[in-house]
């Protein structure tokens, strides 16, 4: 153990009851590891798990935008642009802002706390 960062032992005590919640909350946190788990909360005293399942998906519909908005562009400087493809545009732009729209509230519910 001498050459590990963190070479001394702490041992703790609960009950079967405690060990239940503490596997509950490391399940809420998404953390597996014990240790790293009991560290965290014994020196910061919380530990912050953001769901970011809605953010992966207004990058996903941004890729799909910004692809979109390529081949508009790439179709304009070689024949023109179609009405029906601007339309189809706008409403993907008016789903991307009503997603981030979303996350926003989200996100000012969650600093307002």
């Amino acid at each position: 153990m001498g050459n590990r960062k963190r070479n001394l032992h702490l041992h703790v005590m609960v009950t079967a009851e405690e060990l239940e919640q503490i596997h509950a909350r490391m399940a809420e946190a998404g953390i597996s590891n014990t240790g790293a788990y009991v560290r965290k909360m014994a020196l910061n005293g919380y530990i912050l798990h953001v769901d970011l399942a809605p953010v992966k998906e207004l990058v996903s519909l941004q890729r799909r935008c910004s692809n979109n908005l390529n081949q508009v562009a790439v179709h304009a400087h070689t024949y023109g642009v179609y009405p029906e493809e601007i339309a189809g545009l706008q409403k993907d732009y008016e789903k991307l802002w009503g997603e981030v729209s979303k996350v926003l509230r989200e996100l000012t519910k969650l600093v307002a706390k």
